[in-house]
């Protein structure tokens, strides 16, 4: 295992969000789904593509919470603009089931 030193991770600005809008993202070439991400009121509204569709449906993301890498560069997914790197682990397929925080966390909470 390579080790990291912890200003790595403490460049990272990861953050609790809730999916206010979720729509399918068949322009992409991996199965994904299209997340609009309420960031609470710093950071705002963040969208992401995420490549989920194994275990969500898009009317299904609409309300959970998610955790996001807010600061690393947008990157253009197809002719969509991913803002935000959603967070998951990988079940024993590979997968991706979503990093949740607990409920009482506030859009906008940055992992401490």
């Amino acid at each position: 295992m390579d080790y990291a030193d912890f200003t790595h991770f403490a460049a990272l600005d990861i953050r609790a969000g809730t999916v206010t809008r979720a729509e399918p993202f068949p322009e992409a070439r991996r199965p994904a789904i299209k997340l609009w991400v309420d960031l609470g009121p710093d950071i705002g509204e963040r969208k992401s593509s995420a490549q989920i569709t194994e275990h969500y449906a898009p009317e299904s993301l609409v309300g959970q919470r998610v955790m996001a890498v807010v600061n690393f560069a947008p990157r253009q997914i197809g002719p969509f603009m991913s803002e935000i790197l959603v967070l998951g682990f990988p079940d024993a397929n590979g997968a991706i089931l979503l990093a949740r925080p607990e409920a009482n966390v506030a859009n906008g909470a940055r992992l401490a």
